[in-house]
């Protein structure tokens, strides 16, 4: 175990492939993520390991003389955990622990055991457990490997057999229980939703770790729970705000990432009620980040799966204050890439066809935020007229300071 400060985190190595559909470049923004995972679930990244394939081996993801390298490694090292950067079958996953004798994590076991520790209310707890226990069914077989001797067959159908389908089938009942407690805590969230009267709604949506919440503090002038680490936020906040005289209802909703495991989609999606029944999304993009228009599409695809992309939507180009961008100087040599582009280039891109819904702010720095409230203000108000056409003249056209 390393020693951190006064908190002990494992020491742990990461594991990816490169493949025709995942050049190095993309590998190694992947396992930075991963990294970034790591730690903020408790890990402390030491070492990666990473090969060129045409496909994953299915027996143990990477091939034998890689497998044979880590072998060393993480004995000589003495290293806990290991964590693959894509899911495991669970085939894959016995074999890889029977060679290594140390703990396998892929990132969809690891983003769920994030999620795990994030939870704070009863129906995040609750979401969570579900997608465990799907992501857990498949792979109950690797946890009885000291019974594997009993394969089965006339004779041979002992307690090996027996105990692992009790197993399934109490995590079947688990499963069924939790998608009943899930469907009647929707339908009290439904009613809450129902309750807030006309009000306009406005969800704030977008990658994991863009400051949403920071935002959502700022705006709100609430303490909705800020920290830079992946997840910060599980639970949907909904804040009444005020800007001039103008009321709206304002939700801060879970982050999106990439390889978004497919248990925790299914059971967030009732979460994420909050973004579809929202009158305006503000999509927040961290700008200083180098894959800032990957988290854009991320971000943009599950806004596809729940229905939500042709919503209006204002984009919000967060921490600008960190933005840098790369110099070239004197060497001619050097291709000019996005890397190079300032802020102001950035804005004549692709970025000038959203026009007044692209806002350009820093949350923690409080920057362009007067700005950012005349815009939001004039599309609520928007909003507002179009619904009550009768009270038009309670709200000006102009956000008084």
């Amino acid at each position: 175990m390393l020693e951190r400060g006064e908190i002990a985190y494992e020491k742990t190595v990461l594991i990816g492939i490169i493949t025709k559909n995942q050049n190095e470049e993309k590998l190694e923004e992947f396992l930075d993520e991963l990294e970034f995972l790591t730690y903020t679930a408790g890990g402390e990244v030491v070492k990666r390991f990473t090969q060129k394939m045409d496909m994953p081996n299915s027996k143990t993801f990477i091939g034998s003389g890689k497998m044979e390298d880590v072998r060393v490694y993480v004995e000589q090292h003495e290293i806990g955990t290991v964590v693959f950067d894509d899911e495991l079958s669970p085939g894959q996953l016995r074999n890889i622990e029977r060679i290594l004798k140390a703990k396998i994590i892929d990132r969809t076991n690891l983003i769920l055991d994030i999620f795990a520790q994030r939870a704070q209310t009863s129906y995040a707890r609750t979401q969570v457990e579900l997608a465990q226990y799907q992501y857990l069914l498949p792979r109950l077989t690797g946890l009885w490997t000291h019974l594997e001797r009993q394969r089965g067959g006339i004779g041979m159908r002992g307690p090996g057999e027996t105990e692992i389908e009790t197993d399934r089938r109490i995590v079947r009942d688990r499963i069924s229980l939790l998608k009943k407690k899930l469907l009647t805590i929707d339908k009290q969230m439904a009613t809450q939703r129902g309750n807030r009267g006309k009000l306009v709604r406005v969800a704030l949506v977008g990658y994991t770790n863009v400051g949403k919440s920071t935002l959502m503090n700022v705006i709100a002038k609430s303490k909705v729970f800020a920290e830079n680490k992946l997840f910060a936020t599980l639970d949907t906040t909904v804040r009444k705000v005020v800007i001039g005289n103008l009321p709206f209802l304002l939700s801060d909703t879970v982050g999106f990432i990439r390889k978004l495991p497919t248990q925790l989609v299914e059971s967030f999606k009732s979460t994420l009620d909050e973004v579809r029944e929202a009158d305006l999304l503000l999509h927040v993009v961290d700008i200083s980040h180098s894959q800032f228009e990957d988290h854009i599409e991320s971000v943009n695809k599950i806004l596809d799966e729940i229905d939500c992309r042709d919503k209006p939507t204002m984009m919000v180009f967060n921490k600008i204050d960190t933005y840098q961008h790369e110099i070239i100087g004197d060497d001619l040599t050097i291709e000019r890439t996005k890397a190079h582009y300032t802020l102001e280039e950035w804005k004549q891109t692709w970025m000038s066809r959203i026009g007044n819904n692209a806002l350009f702010i820093s949350a923690i720095k409080k920057e362009n935020i007067d700005d950012f409230r005349k815009r939001i203000y004039k599309e609520i108000r928007d909003i507002h007229v179009t619904r009550f056409p009768y009270n038009n003249f309670l709200y000006p056209e102009v956000v008084e300071e």
